[in-house]
């Protein structure tokens, strides 16, 4: 019997997290329900972050939290790829946030991003008042936490921050990083070409890599300021996996979304090679095989392996047999 190639390449090890490589950010009742239907036509190709941090009014903050998660367990919510933003750990609501949205919608939420963390300690608090909560309701699934690394302390402890339970995504938030060094980073570099090329900058967004991929976690970078134009957001989007390395990207309008999708996606030529190298390696028990005259074995395969299932994420055409093979 043929074996997978979740089963023979990774033998108990914890998998890489495959999950959309665009994260829309949605704050209001309206655009959260406008983001979900777009979801709903052009297809599962991205995540819904629901902003409880800057889309709810001062004093409202109970009332939207239970918004969102009225929306959440509504038939809105099709493919359940949708999570929350809770307020940063200074704010006094960030354990109501927890509250409502885990007991409420913990079942469903794809996952809680976490802003503004100073150092370890904060994270790890908030980290372990989810999975109380979580607990204490008989949610035995974990919620995967994404942890917003945009402060000094936040940056200086990033490989520490990538290692602690839970952790899904490390996010780069590029303003308030720029904002934090009091003007020594020009307000130019919050856009492109100087946020990839000042050197603060690429330092930091280079150490947040650095550090997710070696904890298994996944990179996100920072949104393109520039919302209607797609071509400025593909291309940073692009710059972004090419050059440093990020896997996903946040949109903070929807026609930002198809342009992520498309500019981090496997091409075609790829998958067409990982399709075959895997079906030769699934035909040979997973030993070493030849292709096009290059020696390929488990650790070839693990990447190709990725290459398929981030095609199917994002709607690239595999070949039939592999499609059969590997996703029927």
């Amino acid at each position: 019997m043929a074996v997978h190639p979740s089963q023979a390449l990774f033998g108990g090890e914890k998998p890489f997290p495959v999950i959309p490589s665009c994260e829309h950010f949605a704050g209001s009742e309206k655009l959260i329900l406008k983001a979900l239907a777009l979801q709903d036509t052009i297809g599962p190709v991205f995540d819904i972050t629901c902003d409880c941090e800057d889309g709810a009014a001062a004093g409202q903050e109970r009332e939207h939290a239970d918004m969102i998660v009225r929306v959440l367990n509504s038939d809105t919510n099709k493919y359940h790829m949708a999570g929350a933003r809770i307020h940063d750990y200074t704010h006094s609501g960030w354990r109501l946030d927890i509250d409502i949205l885990v007991a409420g919608a913990g079942q469903v939420l794809s996952y809680i991003t976490i802003p503004k963390c100073t150092d370890i300690n904060q994270a790890s608090e908030m980290i372990s008042y989810i999975q109380a909560v979580a607990k204490a309701n008989n949610i035995s699934r974990k919620i995967p936490v994404h942890l917003l690394i945009e402060t000094h302390g936040a940056l200086r402890q990033v490989h520490e921050l990538a290692a602690l339970p839970w952790i899904q995504v490390l996010d780069f938030g590029l303003m308030d990083f720029v904002s934090a060094h009091h003007g020594a980073i020009p307000a130019s570099a919050m856009r492109s070409p100087e946020q990839f090329e000042h050197r603060l900058l690429a330092r930091a967004k280079t150490e947040v890599v650095a550090a997710a991929l070696a904890n298994g976690v996944v990179p996100a970078h920072n949104v393109t300021l520039d919302l209607k134009n797609a071509e400025t957001t593909y291309a940073d989007a692009f710059r972004a996996r090419t050059e440093f390395g990020f896997m996903r990207m946040w949109s903070i309008y929807p026609t930002q979304i198809q342009a992520i999708v498309d500019a981090m996606k496997p091409n075609f030529d790829e998958v067409t090679d990982a399709a075959n190298i895997l079906l030769a390696a699934q035909a040979a028990d997973w030993g070493p095989i030849q292709y096009q005259g290059e020696l390929h074995d488990r650790a070839t395969y693990r990447y190709f392996w990725e290459v398929l299932q981030k095609a199917k994420l994002t709607k690239v055409e595999i070949p039939d047999a592999a499609e059969q093979a590997f996703f029927s």
